[in-house]
C-alpha cells in the first residue's frame, strides 16, 4: 500500500498536510502520533471512508483515491475490514448478527453469512456467546465481535483506530495478541493507530505523525 503526498482539510483546519506512507504487504503497522495530528483521518482515507482533497493511495492494483463512490464501496466492502475505538455493535441485534450483517446482502446471503459469522466468534473463542447482545458482553468480548465483523468479507486490508482504548491492560494485550494472529494466519496488511508504546512495539515497524498533520 502506498499513500503519496495526503492532503486533507476539515473546515479551516487540515487534518493532514502532505503525508507519504509505505506499508508493505503482509507488514503489521502502526501509526502514533499526539491527538488532532490526522491519525484517524489517515486509516479513514486508507479504507476509502473518505477522500483526499489531494494525493493518492494505492493499495495493491487499485488506485483507491481515483474510484468512483461505487467502485469505492465495493472495495471497501470486499478488502477492507475496519475495527474502531468504540465498536459500533448494533445492540438490537445479537453477536452472531453483528458479525454477519457486512455479508448480508449479495455476496453470501444472509445464511451464508451467518455461517461464516459463527465460524469466526468460534475461532475467536465467542461461540458460547453467539447469541447474546452487546450489553450482555465484556468490553474485551466486545472488542473481539468487532474484530471477527471486519474479518468476514475476508479482506485483505485490516485497518484498526485505538482498538485498545476503552481497555484495561490485561484484555488489550488479550485483543492485540488476538489481532497479530488473525493477521498472520489471513496474510492481512494491517495498520493499527495507538498510544500505547508498548503495543506499537511489538508491531513490525512504527509511523509517527506530528502535529498539524505531517507524517
Amino acid at each position: 500500500m502506498k499513500a503519496r503526498g495526503l492532503v486533507k482539510a476539515y473546515a479551516a483546519r487540515r487534518a493532514l498536510d502532505g503525508v507519504d506512507l509505505d506499508v508493505s504487504q503482509g507488514a503489521f503497522v502502526a501509526v502514533m502520533g499526539p491527538s488532532g495530528s490526522g491519525k484517524s483521518t489517515l486509516l479513514h482515507l486508507l479504507g476509502g471512508l473518505d477522500r483526499p482533497d489531494s494525493g493518492t493511495i494505492r493499495v495493491g492494483d487499485a488506485e483507491v483515491s481515483s474510484m468512483s463512490n461505487d467502485e469505492l464501496a465495493r472495495f471497501r466492502n470486499r478488502n477492507v475490514g475496519f475495527v474502531f475505538q468504540f465498536h459500533h455493535l448494533l445492540p438490537e441485534f445479537s453477536a452472531i448478527e453483528n458479525v454477519a450483517m457486512p455479508g448480508w446482502i449479495g455476496r453470501f446471503g444472509k445464511d451464508g453469512a451467518l455461517t461464516r459469522a459463527a465460524a469466526l466468534l468460534a475461532e475467536l473463542g465467542l461461540e458460547r456467546r453467539a447469541r447474546h447482545f452487546p450489553n450482555q458482553l465484556s468490553g474485551g468480548e466486545q472488542q473481539r465481535v468487532a474484530i471477527a465483523r471486519a474479518l468476514l468479507t475476508d479482506p485483505i486490508l485490516f485497518l484498526a483506530d485505538e482498538p485498545t482504548g476503552n481497555l484495561d491492560l490485561e484484555t488489550s494485550e488479550r485483543v492485540f495478541d488476538l489481532m497479530r494472529e488473525c493477521h498472520g494466519k489471513r496474510g492481512l496488511t494491517s495498520v493499527i493507530v495507538t498510544h500505547n508504546r508498548d503495543l506499537a512495539a511489538r508491531c513490525d515497524r512504527v509511523f509517527e505523525m506530528s502535529a498539524g498533520g505531517r507524517g
